[in-house]
């Protein structure tokens, strides 16, 4: 069984940046895909970023440019930093770690103010 847990989410204004954690624990192969996604009130979950235990990274257009997502192996930990956030990246960010099967945290709230 794998554990994932976010932190960092909060309130910043437009324009500002944060960055979010998601820390894995329990039984993790070597090999898996960390991504992660976000979910706004009253909309579909949105993948954002994936990035795989080799470090290849792919991103969805809407963040290109202005999110990075990046790991560390030995901390079985992955990071999303958001810069130039814009009131619609207003939503629950939820981090996944994809190996035999996909685990998902409980999720981040993350509110950006105009």
């Amino acid at each position: 069984q794998v554990q994932l847990v976010e932190s960092g989410g909060g309130l910043v204004q437009a324009g500002g940046s944060l960055r979010l954690s998601c820390a894995a624990s329990g039984s993790i192969f070597s090999y898996n895909v960390m991504a992660w996604h976000r979910q706004a009130p009253g909309k579909q979950r949105e993948f954002l970023a994936a990035i795989t235990s080799g470090s290849s990274t792919n991103y969805a257009d809407s963040v290109k440019g202005r999110f990075t997502i990046s790991r560390d192996n030995a901390k079985n930990t992955v990071y999303l930093q958001m810069d130039s956030l814009k009131p619609e990246d207003t939503a629950v960010y939820y981090c996944q770690l994809t190996s035999s099967r996909s685990y998902w945290g409980q999720g981040t709230q993350v509110t950006v103010s105009s």
